[in-house]
């Protein structure tokens, strides 16, 4: 009798706990064949002078890919590596390896769902069935109070049906055991020469994050103890007042750490410090987070309430702009914005806070349009993530489903943070 067996198709999902996808192949399956494309779509460069994925996120994927790779090894096994887009491999691995079906996590901003449908369209034709899974919310959407169709668009009033009448479900465990396809050559982690980029670039030393599941686990434990502590240090200076971060959204973004996982890890910390502010800065984030997502599922590039949103997408008539290239390098003169830009530059990140700042001085005291500041952290930002990316720009901009409640943005608000950061700085030279 012929074996079963699954492709696993792993894309921001780059873990073993609470991945169903990964527990249910098991299960299905006589044997699994996990594999990860390095797709080329993804390290180009952009028609805004900006590449797809800057080096800072291309070193903390690769450690992350690293990191799953040894996992698997651990349990007898590996992960395939192979550099070329999915839709253009996927045919001769199903044929190759004899796969009965294959598996992915479904995504929801326009090119990954083209990707999806690319490959799910070649798989049909050689009558072979994509499964998706959707691993990457704090909540299932059939757990929601509601259909994706009437999703609330006001993020407060997501909020709190969402957290009225909706269930975070229990995490998965991480398989113990598994079944490997047999396979002799399993494929070289690329370079990031490999990947396009420069010899010798330049990437910090001392960088505040490390890729992969590990790392990511244990920053959150550690988290979770601090970020009891730190709610109860006093704050000395104004540039503390950005508060805490919990700089949790690299592994969330690739998938390395679970937010269901956050979610229970926060709970129990709770049970054992006590509530505080920081704890639930951590499970707003992780609303946040589910909101951009399902409104892209909901309203897909509709999102954007701007008639001419797709014709500035694809000009390029602001990348001469002198004040924009000021702002991409933190030379404005404004001594906090040019802070966290050099900050993003050099480490691909800053907080959220930070992000609202630079962003209100672009779009509303630059006047630049926003889509020239989304595809800059695409670039540079390590935890992006496009729903939350371009969603959070947008509301910045004012164009996004939410963006005149308070609660989203409030841009009187940025202003006096932005004002108060001058005064500070005059009085201090």
């Amino acid at each position: 009798m012929k074996s079963k067996r699954i492709l696993v198709w792993f894309r921001n999902d780059l873990r073993l706990h609470d991945n169903e996808m990964l527990v249910e192949a098991i299960a299905k399956s006589d044997s699994i064949l996990p594999v990860y494309f390095f797709d080329p779509h993804y390290f180009q460069s952009t028609n805004f002078d900006t590449a797809k994925t800057g080096a800072n996120r291309a070193q903390f994927l690769l450690e992350s890919i690293a990191a799953l790779r040894l996992a698997f090894q651990k349990l007898g096994g590996d992960v395939l590596l192979l550099q070329g887009s999915p839709e253009e491999l996927m045919a001769d691995l199903v044929e190759k390896y004899e796969i009965s079906e294959v598996y992915h996590h479904r995504e929801v901003a326009p090119e990954e769902t083209l990707i999806s449908t690319k490959v799910e369209d070649l798989l049909w034709k050689l009558k072979i069935n994509l499964r998706h899974f959707i691993g990457h919310t704090l909540y299932n959407k059939e757990d929601l109070p509601f259909p994706i169709k009437d999703i609330p668009d006001v993020f407060a009033q997501f909020k709190k049906k969402t957290e009225r009448d909706a269930i975070v479900k229990s995490c998965f465990l991480s398989p113990e055991e598994i079944i490997f396809v047999e396979n002799e050559e399993w494929g070289e982690l690329p370079s990031m020469a490999d990947l396009g980029f420069e010899p010798g670039v330049d990437i910090p030393s001392e960088q505040p994050f490390s890729g992969g599941e590990d790392a990511g686990l244990q920053h959150l434990k550690d988290l979770l103890v601090e970020g009891a502590d730190i709610y109860l240090k006093p704050v000395k200076h104004s540039a503390d007042k950005q508060g805490f971060s919990s700089r949790l959204s690299g592994w969330l973004s690739l998938g390395c750490l679970s937010p269901r996982k956050v979610y229970w890890l926060v709970k129990e910390a709770e049970g054992a410090f006590g509530g505080n502010a920081n704890f639930n800065q951590i499970l707003l984030g992780l609303l946040w987070r589910d909101y951009f997502r399902f409104m892209f599922k909901k309203h897909g590039i509709e999102f954007f309430q701007e008639p001419d949103f797709e014709k500035e997408l694809f000009s390029v008539t602001d990348n001469d702009n002198p004040e924009l290239q000021k702002w991409k390098t933190g030379n404005t003169g404004h001594t906090l914005i040019d802070k966290y830009m050099q900050e993003l530059n050099e480490h691909g990140f800053i907080p959220h806070a930070g992000r609202l700042l630079v962003a209100t001085f672009l779009v509303h005291v630059l006047k630049v349009h926003w889509t020239n500041g989304a595809v800059y952290f695409e670039d540079k930002l390590i935890d992006y993530a496009p729903a939350s990316n371009w969603g959070n720009w947008a509301n910045v901009a004012g164009v996004g489903k939410d963006a005149k409640s308070k609660n989203t943005f409030d841009l009187d608000k940025q202003i006096k943070i932005l004002e108060t950061a001058v005064s500070d700085a005059a009085s201090l030279a």
